[in-house]
């Protein structure tokens, strides 16, 4: 299978769980194999190209299957932004499916090096110390395009300061194949699956 026409039953499971979970709809049963093999998956829903909710795993840990279902779940009910997807905000809801590749460690003597490490439009970065963590998908560096920022808003998003630096500070990079359906108005509106 193409991964074109894999991203595009990515799409399909992401929006029967959700049709699924507001009682509008069933899952369709699904046997293949590749699905059964562990993945990352973020899932961002835009309700009239608004983000309404973004949830993922940043590891493969279960079956691709299962993380899509689960993720498509939790970006709709689960996001703390955002009060939980209504059945009547469905038809105004489009998905989008990043899969993730494993993510690798970046070595780096302190903030500088870092940042100059940081591959802006191509990387996901994954910002850890002590039990603070986040992590901007690459889409990310669509709003923000300087490193230094981009890095910034990792840190507060893990509700540190901006200006935080400490030795014991992690990064990880990871690269995404991602397929976003088409705007609500070229599906005719429906939003149906």
């Amino acid at each position: 299978m193409m991964m074109d026409e894999r991203g595009q039953t990515l799409l399909a499971i992401a929006r029967e769980s959700l049709a699924a979970a507001l009682g509008l709809g069933a899952e369709t049963p699904r046997d293949e194999p590749w699905l059964r093999d562990k993945g990352a998956t973020f899932i961002t829903l835009r309700e009239r190209g608004d983000l309404r909710g973004c949830v993922g795993s940043v590891r493969a840990y279960r079956p691709l299957l299962d993380d899509v279902r689960s993720n498509a779940r939790a970006a709709a009910f689960s996001d703390s932004r955002f009060p939980p997807v209504k059945a009547w905000e469905y038809p105004e809801i489009s998905m989008e499916v990043s899969l993730l590749s494993p993510c690798e460690p970046c070595e780096f003597g302190g903030e500088e090096e870092a940042v100059a490490q940081l591959r802006p439009g191509i990387d996901g970065i994954i910002f850890e110390v002590g039990d603070r963590r986040s992590t901007f998908l690459p889409q990310v560096w669509e709003q923000l395009p300087d490193p230094w920022d981009f890095l910034a808003h990792l840190k507060h998003k893990a509700g540190l300061p901006p200006s935080f630096w400490d030795p014991g500070v992690k990064l990880w990079r990871y690269t995404v194949t991602k397929w976003v359906e088409e705007p609500v108005q070229a599906r005719g509106g429906t939003g149906a699956p």
